[in-house]
């Protein structure tokens, strides 16, 4: 059965798409079987992975509000092991589809376990809200990723998120934890990175993943080219920290 994690963080612009793309790609490349499914009406994590959105016939929105099965939204991608469950902008009246059903929170969760078994790890990019998307995604995860930059406001709302997630782990999923926090576009030569950093390690210091993700112009480059990081120029500074990242995320997980 495959362990299931939700990148979440409800501010944008913190790198949380861009490291669901590529840890999912970088743990297809050490051999597990990967699904990235989409969350996010952006459908950026569907792009980003090669996949032309106006050719999808399928998405995660019908899954999500019971019009189709899973297995008819999954594509395999050109990478092996590698496999997305792509977003349309459809997506983006979900919650409102979503907001009369019986169980609502719980719609992802009853989709994708019938494919979990398929995988060994299963990636859920969430959009940056923290709306019924998102608690779908973290009621059906076995864990919780958090993609978030050094600044102040980040601070914030991780406190924000962390409430979220208790909340979630009271309600509908109490198995549900936190798998790491992930440093991103981090630049050291700032004192206001280092000093969030310090934060970071008194009070987190055993959800912290030891790589961090420093700022890198190949990981930008990437998305533009629908190439994940590690297949635009695996020798990158960006694409070996997503590798370390990703074994360790493998350890954490024991999959």
């Amino acid at each position: 059965m495959a362990f299931i994690i939700a990148f979440a963080n409800q501010k944008g612009g913190v790198g949380k798409t861009t490291s669901a793309v590529n840890i999912a790609a970088c743990c297809a490349v050490l051999g597990k079987r990967v699904l990235l499914a989409d969350l996010d009406p952006q459908g950026n994590a569907t792009s980003a992975c090669g996949i032309n959105k106006r050719e999808i016939g399928t998405s995660v929105y019908d899954v999500l509000i019971g019009k189709a099965d899973a297995s008819r939204a999954v594509i395999e991608t050109k990478y092996e092991r590698l496999s997305v469950m792509p977003s349309t902008i459809s997506l983006a009246g979900a919650e409102f589809d979503l907001i009369d059903m019986e169980h609502r929170e719980s719609s992802f969760k009853r989709a994708i376990t019938e494919i979990a078994g398929d995988y060994d790890l299963i990636i859920i990019d969430c959009p940056p809200s923290l709306g019924l998307l998102t608690v779908n995604a973290l009621t059906c995860a076995d864990g919780v990723v958090i993609p978030m930059q050094c600044e102040y406001f980040a601070l914030e709302g991780l406190t924000q998120l962390m409430y979220t997630v208790r909340k979630v782990k009271q309600l509908y999923n109490p198995s549900l934890t936190i798998t790491g926090i992930l440093v991103t576009m981090y630049n050291g030569r700032l004192n206001l990175s280092v000093q969030v950093m310090d934060e970071l390690k008194k009070y987190y210091s055993d959800k912290l993943f030891s790589t961090v993700i420093t700022r890198n112009v190949r990981l930008t480059e990437a998305p533009s080219y629908g190439v994940p990081a590690y297949f635009y120029d695996k020798f990158s500074k960006g694409s070996q920290a997503y590798l370390e990242v990703s074994r360790e995320l493998i350890d954490r997980t024991a999959v």
